[in-house]
């Protein structure tokens, strides 16, 4: 009982959100640290993003206000929730999703590894090194987790999948697939634009569509805040490898 509790519970917004709070803040500490005396710095793609259009309309204040915003949405949803189930929350297990987050981000990695080579037996997925120094890496790994999940998952699975039942009329399952596959396919590309892009390369691009795949599975049975410490876990370990 106490183990199916655990993973009904731990996908609702008051544990989910939740979870994922501390990995924004370690994330934009990060960022700012790491910005220099200018202000300025790498930042990952997705953050850098969905910023874009309020840095574009206020700048500085247009970024504090998106942060607010996305705050207070975060508030928003746990205290709904919250509410809903009378103030219940056992902190217990936060410790729990986070050792499932370990274990997953290490089981991701398997997967996906072999998935790639199951598919494209001649190839071998090359990582290359990266251009920049380990500290900015990492921090750019936690931004993955928050940010691409915000933006590939929550987003653009999520408006895909409503559009398919909304204008095709297509049953919920079918909706999901097609919005799991065009998601991860835009994930995937994703990562080779940009000036830290990296070249284009089959093995990679299959590698990265796959795990565009694994991570919209585990959205949408294991919720937000889990998917986004996988994907910033596993992150760190391919930067530390």
């Amino acid at each position: 009982m106490a183990i199916r509790n655990y993973f009904h519970d731990s996908r609702a917004p008051r544990y989910s959100v939740l979870f994922a709070f501390p990995l924004l803040i370690a994330y934009e500490v990060s960022a700012f640290l790491l910005s220099g005396s200018t202000g300025t710095g790498v930042r990952n793609g997705a953050d850098v993003l969905l910023k874009s259009l309020f840095a574009l309309l206020g700048g500085h204040r247009g970024l504090f206000i998106f942060e607010v915003l996305l705050v207070g949405i975060g508030i928003w949803v746990v205290a709904r929730d919250w509410k809903a189930h009378r103030g219940s929350l056992r902190p217990a297990w936060f410790a729990l999703m986070l050792a499932e987050s370990v274990v997953l981000a290490v089981l991701v990695g398997i997967v996906v590894g072999q998935l790639t080579v199951a598919i494209l037996p001649r190839l071998a997925v090359v990582q290359g090194p990266g251009s920049l120094d380990t500290a900015t890496q990492l921090m750019i790994s936690l931004g993955a987790g928050i940010y691409e999940e915000l933006l590939f998952r929550v987003i653009l699975v999520g408006s895909l999948a409503w559009s398919a039942r909304r204008f095709f009329d297509w049953s919920p399952n079918a909706s999901g697939v097609f919005a799991a596959v065009l998601g991860a396919f835009i994930f995937s590309a994703f990562h080779y634009v940009g000036a830290y892009g990296d070249p284009l390369r089959l093995d990679s691009f299959t590698f990265r569509m796959i795990a565009g795949l694994v991570f919209s599975g585990l959205y949408l049975t294991r919720g937000f805040g889990i998917t986004a410490w996988t994907h910033a876990l596993y992150d760190v370990l391919v930067t530390l490898s």
